[in-house]
């Protein structure tokens, strides 16, 4: 997921703004962002805190974290390789091509 050039902080305030009387383009111009991206700001944050919004982040993130503790358990130990060619070896071994079939883990070309 791309990452935003603003944080819950700034566009929280940039919401203000609008709910101070500034239309959505005016924002939009001197933000650098589309009229769009200002009215899902407003659907996400609309009338949120900043206190609330870094506790939805907060919980967010924590349930990231529970979900790749699940996935992690359910996976098992993985291997992970050091150098390109293992990971290539790797890939072969669990069956994965690199827009190709294989025979006895040999890409064809």
């Amino acid at each position: 997921m791309k990452r935003s050039r603003f944080t819950e902080e700034q566009i929280i305030g940039i919401l203000r703004e609008n709910e101070a009387g500034a239309t959505a383009a005016e924002l939009a111009r001197k933000h650098g962002v589309s009229e769009g991206t200002i009215y899902a700001w407003k659907a996400k944050f609309g009338g949120m805190s900043v206190s609330e919004a870094q506790r939805l982040h907060a919980l967010a993130f924590h349930r990231q974290q529970q979900t790749q503790a699940v996935v992690l358990q359910r996976l098992g130990p993985v291997r992970m390789a050091d150098h390109p060619d293992q990971r290539l070896d790797l890939a072969v071994e669990r069956g994965f091509t690199l827009g190709g079939p294989t025979v006895h883990g040999a890409l064809l070309r």
